[in-house]
């Protein structure tokens, strides 16, 4: 079996139909899933082993069925944003532009991420902004 193809990379897995921004870079061994409801901004940079999801089956599970629906709730990444190596973003998160999500993290279902913010760990915290970073790599660069 191979994965659909998509103008990313062969070893992307994207699922549904995600809105992804100009720019945007997705590693190997990622996983896209669109299912419900995902938009990736501009300039984002997807780490290789990353899974973005928009579903849950948690419910159904431990319901032994009885639950009978698969939940689903839309994910938004904004403009310009970092997802490190194996990062995990689940269902219904808004991921503020020029934020980074550290490798390994985990960020909890409909999480707001706060613009020019850093969060690691499992589950995922806020550590620092990383808006004066920002302005010092432009001033830098310009």
């Amino acid at each position: 079996m191979s994965l659909p193809p998509n103008p990313y990379h062969d070893l992307c897995w994207i699922v549904g139909d995600p809105r992804i921004g100009e720019g945007t870079w997705i590693g190997a061994f990622t996983l896209i899933d669109g299912q419900g409801g995902l938009e990736i901004g501009r300039g984002c940079n997807i780490s290789s082993g990353a899974q973005i999801l928009t579903h849950s089956t948690v419910q159904r599970c431990i319901s032994e069925r009885i639950y009978d629906k698969v939940d689903r709730a839309a994910t938004l990444i904004e403009d310009f944003v970092f997802i490190g190596s194996n990062a995990v973003v689940l269902m219904g998160c808004r991921i503020g532009h020029h934020s980074v999500i550290a490798a390994g993290a985990v960020v909890p279902e409909h999480t707001i991420v706060e613009p020019f913010s850093l969060w690691a760990g499992v589950p995922a915290r806020f550590i620092r902004s990383v808006q004066e970073d920002v302005h010092n790599l432009r001033k830098d660069h310009s």
